[in-house]
């Protein structure tokens, strides 16, 4: 495998830190962006990109807080805490930065990285998949209605904000989709209710929209990552692991 980090151009003055993994021959690869939860780029996303990639991808996982002035590495293999910060700190500091951005902000990043692909032999960039978690799921099924000749496949794991009472929500850009979604949601999950869940299904029900909404049973939000002690739940992450795969692998190759 090929691993290394690369500063896509944002503007003549920002540029994006952005992890890029791909299988280490001449062949092309379909690509796939895995967008950061709100704790921020660490080892584990990286490795989480890198199993993607290992089945075939192109993979690009972007810092997304590559805007913000303070830095954002959490200790490892602790995630209670980021480095000099205080374990309330911590928080605040995560919520006050997933807070800066926006699906507009986010979509234009996302922009970028295809415009970086299309200049990588190594990359498929004639359609794109996307999987976010946490803050970034809204942010795959934006980037679905918006760019919907790109998009062939995005899925949200333990998403927030997918349907809101916002004119920039998610779910109102559902006609345009052209791909296929894929949600997996936590049955207890006070950042993305199960009465959003309900409505985004209602919602989507009544669209020509290809979807599938999954609810994991006794999981909490941030049940897919490892490292995050006891609300893991290795079965139920497992199984996110073959939708998404499957997903990339139908749309993608």
């Amino acid at each position: 495998m090929i691993e290394k980090i690369v500063d896509i151009d944002i503007s003549e003055k920002e540029t994006m830190p952005t992890f890029v993994v791909y299988p280490s021959d001449d062949n092309v690869y379909p690509v796939v962006f895995l967008l950061m939860d709100a704790p921020g780029i660490r080892q584990e996303l990286h490795d989480m990109a890198s199993r993607i990639a290992a089945c075939g991808y192109y993979v690009l996982c972007p810092n997304l807080y590559y805007r913000l002035s303070k830095p954002f590495e959490w200790n490892k293999p602790n995630l209670n805490f980021i480095e000099g910060y205080s374990p309330e700190a911590s928080r605040e500091l995560m919520f006050e930065n997933m807070g800066k951005l926006s699906n507009a902000l986010v979509l234009k990043d996302i922009n970028h990285m295809i415009e970086f692909c299309e200049h990588q032999n190594c990359a498929k960039s004639s359609s794109v998949g996307l999987v976010g978690y946490c803050m970034s799921g809204p942010f795959a099924f934006y980037a679905a209605g918006k760019l919907p000749k790109k998009v062939a496949a995005a899925a949200s794991i333990h998403g927030v904000k997918l349907l809101t009472d916002k004119e920039d929500s998610p779910h109102l850009f559902t006609n345009s989709i052209k791909g296929e979604l894929y949600f997996g949601c936590a049955e207890t999950d006070s950042y993305a209710p199960l009465e959003m869940i309900d409505a985004l299904e209602k919602h989507l029900s009544e669209t020509s929209v290809d979807y599938k909404i999954e609810v994991f049973p006794e999981t909490h939000h941030g049940f897919a990552f490892p490292n995050r002690g006891q609300l893991y739940n290795r079965i139920h992450a497992e199984t996110h692991w073959f939708r998404i795969l499957d997903l990339f692998s139908r749309k993608l190759k």
